[in-house]
């Protein structure tokens, strides 16, 4: 039997519609029978969840997800199915979320239970609606955004007082206090230049006191020796010091002191020779008449030395007038003959 043309080209366009159909699902995910190990889960916001996404336990893709219908007309109950590579020991008490992808598509994530129990082909699994970075940033930024719209609304309240308050006059005045604030960022300028003419490293007053603390301290290390010897000397006579007798020389002080205070004592007292010679005034004039005596006694000798000692054989004694007074000056007289 002869094959025409025509028939050989229908059933190859057949058969590469049919092997085309098949590798579009298998890209998909999806086989031309429903085999395999499946798990169902119900979301109210499927998140742009597609067929074919991925599924991942603990990081590892495990499966993708292999069909997402509505549960009869409900829009707002979606059934993901989910097939899995391998029949995996899965606890009934796993969740499943839905985790959004700022690159790329939107995946599923299982977090696994710790029920001893395992997840059957054909059982249903939890869903929890998990935010994406997108609410997540949505929920930080509206409460932010309302703030921002009240510091707005305040912000234009004080603007509106401060206008008010604001007439030309303190207008003027807010002028003058700028204008002085120049001068005195000027001034402040003007200091700094001095203090950095200070602070030069060569010219500076500053620079000028440092060398001559470097001089100082140049002259403290040459005589350093000298330092040291001097510090050597006071050493050793401090440490005389400290083997001295002060406390014997401080007692036999003491006992000069109070020896001496007695030898006062007995000065200002009328007991004593000494202290009746000083205090009493009779016996002072008893003695100051003595030494006149005594005085005019010597003039006399001096002046008539023939009335006490005749030494001349032929010569007669002297009967002139005694003295009674000393000569006012005795050693300008002569005597008399």
């Amino acid at each position: 039997m002869k094959v025409s043309n025509e028939t050989k080209i229908g059933a190859l366009t057949a058969i590469s519609v049919t092997l085309l159909i098949l590798g579009f699902n298998f890209l998909k995910g999806r086989t031309m029978f429903k085999t395999g190990f499946f798990v169902y889960t119900k979301y109210s916001n499927a998140k742009k969840l597609m067929t074919s996404n991925a599924v991942f336990i603990n990081g590892f893709e495990v499966g993708r997800v292999y069909e997402i219908e509505t549960e009869g007309s409900n829009l707002g109950s979606l059934i993901v199915t989910i097939k899995f590579d391998e029949t995996y020991n899965i606890p009934d008490n796993s969740v499943a979320s839905i985790e959004g992808n700022l690159l790329g598509s939107p995946s599923l994530n299982i977090r696994l239970g710790n029920s001893s129990k395992y997840l059957k082909s054909g059982d249903t699994i939890a869903s929890a609606e998990s935010k994406d970075m997108f609410d997540d940033i949505s929920s930080k930024i509206d409460p932010v955004t309302a703030q921002l719209k009240l510091t707005m609304l305040s912000l234009d309240s004080v603007l509106r007082n401060i206008n008010s308050i604001f007439d030309p006059n303190t207008k003027g005045n807010l002028q003058s206090i700028f204008a002085n604030l120049n001068k005195a960022t000027a001034g402040i300028v003007t200091s700094t230049a001095s203090l950095q003419k200070l602070l030069n490293t060569e010219t500076g007053a500053l620079a000028g006191s440092l060398n001559n603390v470097n001089s100082f301290t140049k002259n403290l290390a040459d005589n350093n020796d000298r330092i040291d010897s001097v510090l050597a000397n006071l050493q050793t006579t401090t440490k005389n010091l400290s083997k001295a007798d002060i406390d014997g020389a401080v007692n036999q002080l003491k006992a000069f002191i109070t020896k001496l205070n007695d030898v006062m004592t007995k000065f200002n007292s009328q007991d004593g020779t000494l202290g009746a010679l000083i205090n009493n005034k009779e016996l002072y004039n008893s003695i100051n008449n003595t030494v006149r005596s005594l005085n005019t006694l010597a003039d006399d000798l001096r002046v008539h030395p023939k009335r006490y000692v005749n030494i001349s054989v032929f010569g007669k004694k002297d009967k002139g007038d005694y003295l009674t007074a000393p000569l006012k000056d005795s050693s300008n007289s002569s005597p008399k003959k």
